[in-house]
């Protein structure tokens, strides 16, 4: 397939903002699409050459761009970037560029080339950004400005606007993973039935190329036998909700695990023959950042593969004190490693192993993989094994509960000990119990920026005086509203919101954001904020679990927070899809009223 038809299914899909035809958009253009390129398409509707895990990165700031595009259409770089100020977008600069630069090579005698009748196919310009991000040492920034302005000379305006709009991680087509998977199964049976085995394959794997080249070459079947694999990090399992010990023990039954809830990095380790990588709960590979824990996990884990979970927490090495969130995330960081992890040393709680020499674990009862993860760890080292305590009652629940909080952590995560490990899915096989207060919320809400209002008076100076924030519809594959905040940041809060406001600022409301609320500005749901609230209540302005019926009339109102206050920015571990879903919130106001009644 042609780069150039591509785009044009871009361009729909850019026009669109209704899930249902997003899905048949993508279904239309995956039919078309050969076993050979499937992998790269997945890819490219992600906005990458690789998966999100992988660290290889097309690396090309607006500079760079700017320098390409000047150099394929024969202009003053000056000139680009004075249509950058005009256009905002830089796609937008370059497609008009490519427009003005096609009729004159119409004019001429000697078109150049490829401009008539671009024939560039998609495993082109892949191949070609992929030569990019690999392209290092010196001379590499001339080489890969050459290799982009090579490829803009031989795509259409439209196609080129959407290379640079990939080039810049600037591509807003308003799909998510979701959607593609949904597609992925239209595309083959005209149906969703394929879901479900896509999505717990893509969850073994977090690899959308992978899973759409397997699917295409070797279908369904082949997809259900999908493993585990050393180096795709799997989306994590997440814990349920519950408002009491009691209601706990009832869900649990009469024996279970209890293990401390620690407030750091929750890591995936991935061991095989001597070689460690470490990935963030939001698949970020950050083996680099943590050299400390890789030589640890080199030393002290005895097998030849294995894919365990733990918790990495800075300490101060004088006192053995564990720090809070907010100084772990200093150990997040591209350069200084080294200073900071003297600085900043790290522990890792290891709680669960999902992979052992060879084999997918995940289908045994926590129980067995937890007696297998305390067999290959010395727990005398910087990698420990998470402390746990099998209970029987609410009381001994409320003891070590109480233990917890008074050692300053958050609180307790509660597991069913002959439970699966479920990859990617929420579910009462994990429970977590926090700090709570009578009449007020038990928990905080991982909510996602949405978009800034502009400040006044003292707030002037941050260029923010409110944030509006959103939760996640899994169903919908969208983010809704839930509340406007404007109070409880600190100044040095607020400028860091304009900084992020600044990265992810978009010139209209996002396809995936469903919000009845107009901000100052939008922005791309990228950034995960926790969020503290007095309770939620019902809300007839926020979209949150609102339904409105066909004829428009009737319905229900929406979930929103009362007095919400911004507790620490979660976007370094946490992707906008892992923020809180329409359903916990429902869950948590249910909860809520039950704690109030009793």
């Amino acid at each position: 397939m042609k780069f150039s038809d591509l785009a044009g299914y871009f361009e729909k899909l850019e026009a669109t903002s209704s899930r249902i035809e997003l899905t048949n958009i993508l279904s239309e253009l995956l039919k078309r699409v050969s076993n050979e390129e499937i992998e790269k398409v997945a890819y490219l509707l992600q906005g990458r050459v690789v998966p999100f895990f992988d660290p290889t990165e097309i690396g090309m700031a607006d500079k760079l761009v700017d320098q390409a595009i000047a150099s394929a259409y024969g202009v003053e770089r000056e000139k680009v970037q004075k249509l950058l100020a005009q256009k905002g977008d830089m796609g937008l600069a370059a497609q008009q560029l490519s427009s003005k630069f096609k009729d004159r090579g119409l004019r001429a005698l000697r078109p150049p080339r490829g401009l008539q009748n671009s024939k560039l196919s998609i495993s082109d310009v892949h191949n070609g950004l992929f030569k990019i991000a690999t392209t290092s040492g010196e001379g590499s920034v001339g080489k890969k400005i050459n290799i982009l302005a090579d490829l803009l000379k031989d795509l259409d305006a439209t196609s080129a606007k959407h290379l640079v709009k990939i080039t810049l991680s600037k591509l807003r087509l308003g799909i998510g993973d979701a959607t593609v998977l949904d597609a992925l199964s239209v595309a083959k049976t005209s149906d969703k039935s394929h879901r479900k085995d896509l999505e717990e394959a893509y969850n073994k794997t977090s690899d959308l190329g992978f899973v759409a080249n397997t699917y295409w070459s070797k279908g369904i079947e082949a997809i259900k036998r999908v493993e585990l694999q050393v180096g795709k990090p799997l989306r994590p399992a997440l814990a349920e909700r519950l408002p009491t010990a009691e209601a706990m023990v009832k869900r649990m039954g009469s024996e279970f695990a209890v293990e401390p809830k620690y407030d750091g990095f929750r890591n995936q380790i991935h061991l095989e023959n001597g070689k460690a990588q470490i990935f963030s709960r939001n698949l970020e590979n950050m083996t680099h950042m943590f050299p400390d824990i890789i030589a640890a996990v080199k030393k002290e884990v005895k097998a030849n593969s294995a894919i365990f979970e733990g918790e990495a927490i800075a300490y101060n090495p004088t006192t053995e004190e564990f720090l809070p969130f907010q100084e772990t995330t200093k150990r997040r960081r591209k350069y200084a490693v080294e200073e900071f992890a003297t600085k900043l040393p790290l522990k890792l709680f290891a709680f669960d192993l999902l992979y052992l020499n060879g084999k997918d674990i995940t289908n045994l009862p926590y129980k067995e993989r937890r007696k297998k993860l305390s067999e290959i760890i010395s727990n005398d080292g910087k990698i420990l094994i998470a402390k746990e305590e099998i209970l029987h009652s609410a009381d001994e629940l409320k003891k070590m509960f109480e233990e917890q909080i008074a050692a300053g952590l958050e609180g307790v995560m509660v597991k069913k000990l002959d439970a699966p490990y479920k990859a990617g899915n929420r579910g009462f096989h994990w429970v977590k119990f926090k700090r709570s207060a009578a009449g007020e919320l038990s928990d905080t809400i991982d909510c996602v920026l949405l978009g800034i209002y502009i400040g006044s008076g003292k707030r002037t100076q941050f260029g923010v005086g409110g944030l509006l924030v959103g939760v996640y519809d899994s169903e919908k594959d969208e983010f809704v509203s839930v509340s406007r905040v404007g109070t409880g940041l600190t100044d040095e809060e607020f400028r860091k919101v304009n900084e992020i406001g600044k990265k992810l600022k978009v010139d209209k409301k996002p396809a995936r954001v469903n919000s009845t609320i107009k901000p100052s500005y939008w922005v791309e749901p990228k950034e995960v904020l926790e969020i503290f609230a007095d309770e939620i209540t019902r809300s007839p302005v926020h979209t949150a679990g609102k339904k409105v019926p066909p004829a428009g009339r009737g319905g229900e109102p929406g979930y929103a927070l009362r007095f919400p206050r911004l507790i620490s920015f979660r976007g370094v571990d946490k992707r906008a899809e892992d923020a809180t879903t329409v359903k916990e919130l429902i869950k948590m106001y249910r909860q809520q009223k039950k704690v109030k009644v009793s």
